[in-house]
């Protein structure tokens, strides 16, 4: 089975930088994109940015240039280092490993931005 855990969430200005990681535990899996979604209140979960194993990017309009994904295949773990938080950017986040059409998923990690 695996596991994916996210951490480094937590509460910061606008303005602000914060770093999620996401470690996966359990059984090896080399997935083929590696990514971050959010889920604000009320509103459907939404792609943030995705990482293909080649180390392609891919990232929502709103966070370009602001947000950065990378992955450490050594470690089997995958990272987003967020810049220039804006309070609409506060949500859960969570990780996302996808292998050949099978998702899995982190538990989520909570960022809230305050004005």
């Amino acid at each position: 089975q695996v596991r994916l855990v996210e951490s480094g969430g937590g509460l910061v200005q606008a303005g602000g930088s914060l770093r999620l990681s996401c470690a996966v535990s359990g059984t090896f899996v080399s997935f083929n994109t590696m990514g971050w979604y959010r889920q604000a209140p009320g509103k459907q979960r939404t792609l943030v940015a995705i990482i293909l194993r080649d180390g392609i990017t891919n990232y929502a309009e709103s966070v370009k240039g602001r947000f950065t994904i990378s992955r450490d295949a050594a470690k089997n773990a995958v990272y987003l280092q967020m810049t220039s938080l804006k309070p609409e950017d506060t949500a859960v986040y969570y990780c996302n490993g996808n292998y050949y059409g099978q998702n899995s998923w982190g538990q989520g990690t909570q960022v809230t931005v305050s004005e």
